[in-house]
């Protein structure tokens, strides 16, 4: 089982001259199995911890453990590119690429073999056929962009997922179409960590955190 351990982080940001510390002493787990929704309202500090989880910022004061080893010791880029995989709002698509060739590029980045029919598998069971996966990305709607993005966190089989307002620009049926499939991931063994402002997604969750004025609790 995996284990991330985020210990008492404070981070604060320097706004011109004055210090703004958006997290003042964050405890919180995650374990494979589950799937965990970090909700708050703008500006309590929920971006900023789910960057630090992310390893896309670095950690000021505390630490982050995985299975036990810190982030800082496996290094922010070697985290992100064997243990995490990130799922945005906006997608973060190549606009220029099939669908397919959008999961190939993130299977090239791991430096992972594959074969086509391999991506093509990976895009079919998140409800991507073949003729889909060699379309343009913008000729997909939003919900099967987001099911790309997806795909490409499933292709290269990172033992943890955060996802960024997933579906904010979804509507509800997506939204819920969306959230059943990272619940599968969950169950799959994964960890899967999503910020939302969406009590509807909150609902899929097994722990939610909720964080105000920089601190969090479940």
């Amino acid at each position: 089982m995996n284990k991330l351990e985020v210990k008492d982080i404070r981070f604060t940001y320097e706004d011109g001259q004055k210090a703004n510390t958006v997290l003042k002493g964050v405890n919180a787990e995650f374990e494979s199995g589950k799937l965990y929704c970090i909700m708050g309202e703008s500006g309590s500090g929920k971006t900023t911890l789910i960057s630090l989880i992310s390893a896309l910022d670095n950690l000021q004061e505390g630490d982050i453990l995985f299975n036990g080893k810190s982030i800082k010791a496996i290094g922010n880029s070697a985290f992100r590119l064997k243990y995490v995989n990130i799922v945005f709002q906006s997608y973060n698509l190549l606009t220029y690429m099939t669908a397919r060739e959008n999961v190939e590029v993130a299977i090239d980045y791991a430096g992972i073999k594959y074969d086509k029919n391999y991506v093509y598998e990976i895009l079919a069971k998140l409800g991507i056929d073949k003729e889909k996966a060699d379309r343009p990305i913008l000729k997909l709607s939003g919900g099967e962009q987001q099911r790309v993005a997806i795909a490409r966190c499933v292709a290269t089989d990172d033992p943890i997922i955060v996802a960024d307002e997933p579906t904010g620009n979804l509507d509800e049926d997506t939204e819920m179409k969306i959230m059943e499939i990272f619940k599968g991931l969950a169950k799959e063994g994964k960890i899967v960590i999503i910020v939302s402002h969406s009590k509807n997604v909150s609902k899929y969750a097994d722990i939610v955190y909720k964080i105000k004025k920089g601190l969090i609790d479940s």
